[in-house]
């Protein structure tokens, strides 16, 4: 076997972190979106869908051992085609509801293109997982070139993140068939949780019915306009123009 020389190793090393970073890249561009996202929706409905956000990169020796399983070769043309979840983001939602309008975000940004959606809430998994799966092309700008990576976006809500946490520590390199008492119990578990998504789920909508009731009533809060902590009143000449507008 012929000894790597030190001008190989530096060509690998440079060509694996030249790699990776395409995938924490397109992870840093999806973050924005969120961020613009939730300054977005806290500005015009007085109301974040997002809880939390949480990354991930799978290590090299990851991508390895998902390639050996595979029985791929190894070369970064082959991670690329076999392997679409290096780069991972998962987002962790407020109510059903915002699942699907995260969705619709995604869907309708030109430069972004949905290849796949796995839907495991209205179809959930024989062990009661929940949660949206997407695949996103993601355009990332190099120095050299535009390259469109993918990454593997999980939505969910608090109780779906909750169950399949604990779900994955109880099972975590669990070895031995599972009894199917266990099973059951942990169905019945998800079952559960999704019942309370639901029931918030309507409450949820009973209070936003409430509240859009009581700001039509408040005309002086609908006259004001807030943006980056600066408070703004909307001109009197402008309102004039409304009212003109809608007397036509």
């Amino acid at each position: 076997m012929n000894q790597l020389t030190t001008n190989d190793l530096k060509r690998f090393k440079n060509e694996l972190t030249r790699f990776m970073m395409m995938y924490k890249f397109a992870l840093d561009a999806l973050e924005t979106r969120i961020e613009i996202l939730k300054e977005e929706f806290q500005l015009l409905h007085d109301y974040n869908p997002i809880e939390h956000t949480k990354y991930r990169l799978k290590s090299p020796e990851s991508l390895l051992k998902k390639l050996y399983r595979k029985g791929c070769d190894f070369s970064f043309a082959s991670v690329r085609t076999n392997i679409k979840d290096i780069a991972g983001l998962r987002i962790t939602c407020s109510f059903l509801s915002d699942i699907y309008r995260i969705q619709e975000m995604f869907e309708h940004q030109s430069d972004l293109k949905v290849l796949e959606i796995k839907d495991y809430i209205k179809n959930p998994k024989p062990n009661g997982y929940q949660s949206l799966h997407l695949l996103l092309e993601v355009p990332v700008y190099m120095s050299d070139r535009l390259e469109y990576v993918c990454v593997e976006v999980q939505v969910r809500t608090i109780a779906m993140d909750f169950w399949a946490s604990l779900e994955h520590k109880i099972f975590y390199k669990y070895n031995q068939a599972v009894p199917e008492r266990l099973l059951a119990e942990l169905k019945e578990a998800a079952d559960s949780a999704s019942s309370l998504d639901h029931q918030m789920e309507r409450l949820h909508l009973e209070i936003e019915e409430i509240k859009e009731k009581q700001s039509n009533e408040n005309q002086d809060e609908l006259k004001r306009i807030i943006i980056n902590n600066q408070q703004f009143s909307l001109p009197p000449a402008l309102l004039q123009l409304l009212d003109d507008k809608n007397g036509q």
